[in-house]
């Protein structure tokens, strides 16, 4: 088993005044060469958005995007005619495939919105565009893995353009979990979304990561209570 660690301490940080965004891997103004993407996980920015303001139309092309709000609401809007509010428990997936124009806002006036934007690069290119979103019962994750977007067509997940899967645990402090691999190519991405746990000998904080490649299964366990990420992705070359 091979690991990477990323502390939450190291990220990359953009203060636009009513943007604030962590960067784990380069993106925008934050460049890092040795942290570029992890397989096909190519951006994973924590950004929290002030009331009543938000990113403007722009365009995307080949690209998985994961939007996950972690609290308050985000408003979509695209150029396929999509008008979607993403609330907490939501998570959206938009595939920009040949090209695609959209804005995100804040849905309210005066509360701040937490949310994870997440970036993958595609398994197949130039295809039409895509949205999605679904709501997942966050109970569904207590002391277990909840499996919120996966390659294959499902009513219980999203589906993405990539043999990627991404679970959401939300863990009591003492229980563990063992994670199998899905794909000998794939890699395991963990974000700590609050909380402390172990894997192997590394001890993981609130918005930490850990990749790891070349195993088997993995063995988490909750040294506090804990909510975290898990994002099972190819290791491109």
């Amino acid at each position: 088993m091979k690991t990477i660690i990323h502390r939450g301490n190291t990220r990359g940080f953009a203060d636009h005044g009513w943007l604030q965004s962590y960067h784990t891997f380069s993106f925008a103004g934050y460049y890092n060469p040795e942290r570029i993407h992890f397989g096909a996980l190519r951006v994973l920015n924590d950004d929290t958005v002030k009331g009543g303001m938000g990113f403007g139309a722009h365009p995307h092309d080949n690209m998985e995007i994961v939007s996950i709000p972690l609290s308050g609401a985000l408003e979509h809007k695209d150029n396929t005619g999509r008008h979607k509010i993403i609330n907490q428990h939501d998570v959206q997936i938009m595939s920009a495939g040949k090209g695609i124009q959209h804005s995100e806002f804040n849905a309210s006036k005066k509360d701040p919105v937490k949310f994870l934007q997440i970036w993958l690069f595609p398994k197949e290119k130039d295809i039409t565009p895509r949205y999605d979103q679904k709501t997942f019962d966050p109970s569904g994750r207590v002391n277990r893995l909840q499996t919120v977007v996966a390659p294959d067509q499902s009513d219980d997940t999203l589906w993405i353009n990539q043999d990627a899967w991404f679970s959401l645990g939300k863990f009591d402090k003492g229980q563990s979990v063992t994670y199998d691999t899905k794909r000998p190519q794939n890699g395991a991405y963990l974000f700590v979304l609050s909380g402390k746990v172990k894997i192997g000998e590394e001890m993981l904080e609130s918005r930490d990561a850990i990749g790891v490649t070349d195993y088997d299964q993995l063995q988490i366990v909750a040294e506090d209570d804990t909510e975290f990420l898990l994002m099972d992705v190819p290791m491109l070359q």
